[in-house]
């Protein structure tokens, strides 16, 4: 399926969120996702699905000091 990924179109076999992270090879707990212009929250991640032609913007967290 096709999904907008932080603003490109990308094809993806994920059906959920978590699985998306996992496919990406990303750190969850170093980023935070909008599905379709809202926070999807962490916790619910494993039960969030990804559907085709979603929107989905992955923002990575820096720290500093």
């Amino acid at each position: 399926m096709q999904i907008q990924l932080n603003g490109e179109t990308r094809e993806t076999t994920a059906e959920t969120l978590q699985q998306l992270v996992a496919e990406l090879g990303l750190e969850a707990r170093t980023i935070a996702i909008e599905l379709n212009r809202e926070v999807a929250p962490r916790s619910r991640w494993s039960e969030t699905p990804v559907r085709d032609n979603d929107r989905i913007e992955i923002v990575h967290m820096i720290g500093g000091g």
